[in-house]
């Protein structure tokens, strides 16, 4: 889950990563064929179950450890109520030593190969004039590596990071997605510098949530709290423009250039967080970034990198279906065929078995 990506180094062999409407291929093939699953610490929301319909093994067993009754007992879960380590520790000693099949690890082992294959593909560098996410979240892993704190919080970017980012440690990836919170990326990143000052936080966050709140840049350079901030840059609200479109919708009223506007906006972001005291530059490639962000890891002071990016493009490879509903009559074709799918999809659903 998104609060539970860096329970596990990205490296370790047997973590599969991210799992549900965000998840990678290998976590969401074992999830679909596990007999028994353990969800420590999960609502079992809609992203983790893929809206129920990811779960597909019709014999599985759902174990729920969790200290609250209403979450641990949910879709008749067999309900552990405790404290998810000390839960585990009890757990990890009553297994005394049981391994699961080899097979089972090997598929694992398999699948973790394969997805590593495509996210890199996704992730590796461009010559693009407007480069996607993935593609710049690639260029981050590369410049900065996994020994820093990674944090985001709305938009496209927690749905690409959650399946792509290559969390290097416990307690190295902190994602606000509880309510997809817009403008908490700099405010959270200065706490989480506060909390721990001599770690490197980096920040992931889109041109609207920058907008909606980013005077905490004035504040942690007042304090003396470097944060490297990544401003990604599709002149609008990507994320919902896109749910738009896959749900048979016209581009309306989310990207910049499809509202109501007598002058089109030119923000000038790096030399506004320039204003603010932070070191500042606007790159024009993924290399340029590079260059950046490899620069920036010697700045004494907060720096801002922004880049363009394509507010079209998401990541295919992965992922699980969402139940978002389509309307049942309208007079787009577009929308009929969306409404079509959804009725097929909706099908796979297992709720409350």
């Amino acid at each position: 889950t998104q609060g539970g990506k860096s329970s596990l180094p990205d490296d370790h062999p047997l973590n599969m990563a991210a799992v549900g409407v965000t998840g990678t291929l290998a976590a969401n093939r074992l999830a679909e064929e596990a007999d028994v699953v353990l969800a420590v610490g999960t609502r079992l929301q809609d992203f983790t179950t893929g809206s129920w319909a990811l779960f597909k093994n019709s014999g599985k067993t759902i174990i729920g450890l969790n200290v609250q009754p209403f979450d641990a007992g949910k879709h008749q879960a067999l309900p552990l109520v405790a404290d998810a380590a000390e839960g585990l520790a009890e757990l990890g000693a009553a297994l005394n030593g049981w391994q699961a099949p080899a097979a089972w690890t090997d598929n694992a082992a398999s699948g973790k190969k394969e997805w590593q294959a495509e996210a890199g593909k996704v992730t590796a560098s461009t010559n693009a004039a407007y480069p996607s996410d993935a593609q710049v979240i690639g260029a981050v892993q590369r410049a900065i590596g996994s020994d820093v704190i990674l944090l985001h919080a709305a938009g496209g970017l927690p749905g690409e990071l959650h399946k792509l980012w290559q969390a290097g440690a416990p307690g190295s990836y902190h994602a606000e997605y509880g309510f997809s919170t817009m403008g908490y990326e700099i405010a959270g990143g200065l706490g989480v510098k506060m909390a721990k000052p001599d770690d490197e936080v980096v920040v992931m966050i889109g041109d609207g949530s920058y907008l909606m709140l980013n005077s905490e840049i004035a504040t942690s350079v007042m304090l003396g709290l470097k944060l490297t901030i990544v401003l990604l840059d599709n002149r609008g609200y990507g994320c919902i423009n896109r749910l738009q479109m896959a749900t048979g919708g016209a581009n309306f009223n989310n990207l910049l250039k499809d509202a109501r506007h007598e002058i089109m906006p030119d923000i000038d972001f790096a030399a506004h967080a320039a204003s603010l005291g932070a070191i500042a530059e606007k790159v024009s490639s993924i290399a340029g970034l590079e260059t950046a962000l490899a620069k920036a890891k010697d700045n004494s002071k907060t720096t801002v990198l922004v880049i363009d990016t394509d507010p079209l493009v998401s990541t295919d490879v992965g992922g699980h279906w969402w139940d978002v509903a389509v309307p049942e009559v309208s007079s787009r074709p577009q929308v009929n065929a969306a409404r079509k799918a959804y009725e097929e999809k909706r099908r796979m659903q297992s709720v409350g078995d």
